[in-house]
């Protein structure tokens, strides 16, 4: 058993824009907190992992190929892998704990080959 600390707590991301910490790595799961201030651009890319979103405060809209929903504080959200997706109209400053499975970037193809 682990307590994950600060997993899903605000973190001012400060000149970068947003804000990216793992706070938990295992191989079939990993768990972050991903910061998107007021206003900010979310620029993430579609992630070789499924994904869940939970939205811990803030609010904003998430937008997908073929779906477009308001999120705050409460919502659960899935992403399958390999689906485009992008946090927009952030406001309120968002916080989401983020968990992948497997663990983020482990099917990469550019991460298979450092661990080769």
């Amino acid at each position: 058993m682990e307590i994950i600390k600060g997993a899903g707590v605000w973190t001012h991301p400060g000149e970068a824009g947003n804000d990216w910490v793992e706070q938990l790595r295992t191989a079939d799961l990993s768990v972050g907190t991903y910061c998107i201030p007021a206003g900010g651009l979310d620029t993430q890319s579609p992630h070789t992992e499924d994904e869940i979103y939970v939205v811990t405060a803030g609010r904003a809209r998430i937008e997908t190929p073929g779906r477009t929903a308001e999120v705050g504080p409460g919502a659960v959200i899935f992403v399958p892998a390999g689906e485009e997706h992008r946090f927009t109209e952030v406001t309120e400053d968002l916080v989401l704990l983020v968990m992948f499975g497997p663990a983020y970037g482990s099917r990469s193809p550019s991460r298979g080959r450092e661990n080769a």
